[in-house]
């Protein structure tokens, strides 16, 4: 069973910089899409960012786009999301989730998901 870890989360101030990684212990991310979702307090689930598999295209949200940058290190089976920039919007729960396509589709479609790492932007 695949399992997805992430980790990197924690306080940050408005204006700082945190990089999540999201592994996958003992399994290859070569044949999957992986999406970052983010959930702030009292809001709905929202993707973020996405990586595709073997042609890493990437895409963002509009709200994060020149801020967020998702990369991926197969040698290592591990994702990246570097998050410059940092406001307090952006505090949530981040998630990383994996789909075994060549680009994400839809949280729905998603085939695993982490626990999520919390950020907190505040100063």
């Amino acid at each position: 069973q695949l399992q997805l870890v992430e980790s990197g989360g924690g306080l940050v101030q408005p204006g700082g910089s945190l990089r999540l990684s999201c592994a996958a212990p003992g399994f290859s991310l070569d044949s999957y899409a992986i999406g970052w979702f983010r959930q702030a307090p009292g809001k709905e689930r929202e993707w973020v960012a996405c990586i595709g598999s073997s042609d890493p295209i990437t895409n963002y949200v509009d709200s994060v786009k020149g801020r967020f940058t998702i990369s991926r290190d197969n040698a290592k089976n591990t994702v990246y999301l570097q998050m410059n920039s940092l406001k307090p919007e952006d505090t949530a729960v981040y998630y990383c989730a994996a789909e075994l396509n060549y680009y994400c589709t839809t949280a729905e479609r998603m085939d695993y998901w982490g626990k999520g790492t919390l950020v907190t932007v505040s100063s």
